[in-house]
């Protein structure tokens, strides 16, 4: 299974937000066997990321993208993905009673706040997903997610996207397999290593240096017998350590 991972928002472009959900999606796809394709960040844009949503459904088994959803004025993401599969945007009852609940909660909470500031939002500009899709109830927050087709949006809240993406975590696998090896060689030392099991064996090789701890050389295949043989011809030609 090829998964594509679209996030979106000005603020991680910016380098104000670090993008820690594409690297967390990244491991789950990748310990669940399916393969990551491609990794994305794009502005909060709606034309650019209908245009990528159009292409990568159509290119790979999935596409999960993170960001731009909500009521604000720079979520545009719904919209965009609607665009995508020609839809509009439409209010699930459920979906909409879900926003009506959290948002009474949150006043309960914090009622200062919520005097302060005169809180009122737009409960239809955030329940609103594409028409046909999937909603996802957000158990951590107050923007539910959604599936369409081949695409899962999900809110860019770290700790909502890892909410949300447990919900369908069983929709993804595959029959990737890995095996990493530590080394304290230097990398430049094992270029003919790396191309020789590259040659012989139907693995991808990854190799990852770092001059503080060890060295990793990830071998990644789709038959587990070929991944563990080239694991075994690799530790012959390079010095291999206990990992960390």
């Amino acid at each position: 299974m090829e998964v594509a991972i679209l996030t979106v928002g000005d603020e991680v472009l910016s380098g104000d937000t670090e993008n820690t959900n594409a690297t967390w999606l990244a491991s789950r796809l990748t310990d669940a066997g399916a393969t990551v394709a491609r990794i994305l960040t794009l502005p909060d844009d709606r034309a650019a990321i209908r245009e990528t949503v159009e292409e990568w459904s159509a290119a790979f088994d999935a596409v999960i993208v993170t960001g731009g959803l909500g009521g604000t004025h720079d979520d545009v993401t719904a919209d965009a993905i609607a665009d995508a599969f020609s839809r509009e945007l439409v209010v699930h009852p459920a979906v909409r009673e879900d926003v009506i609940e959290t948002v009474a909660a949150y006043r309960d909470r914090n009622p200062d706040l919520v005097e302060a500031h005169d809180l009122d939002i737009d409960v239809d500009a955030w329940a609103a997903l594409p028409e046909g899709s999937r909603p996802l109830v957000n158990p951590e927050g107050l923007c539910p997610g959604c599936v369409l087709d081949t695409v899962y949006a999900f809110p860019g809240v770290p700790a909502e996207v890892r909410a949300l993406f447990d919900l369908v975590a069983g929709e993804f696998g595959g029959d990737a397999v890995s095996t990493t090896l530590y080394t304290p060689q230097p990398e430049g030392s094992m270029v003919e290593a790396v191309a020789g099991v590259r040659d012989r064996f139907d693995v991808t090789v990854g190799s990852y240096p770092n001059t503080e701890t060890r060295n990793r050389i990830k071998l990644t295949g789709t038959d587990a017998d070929a991944v563990a043989a080239a694991a075994a011809w690799l530790r012959e030609r390079i010095e291999v350590v206990e990992g960390p």
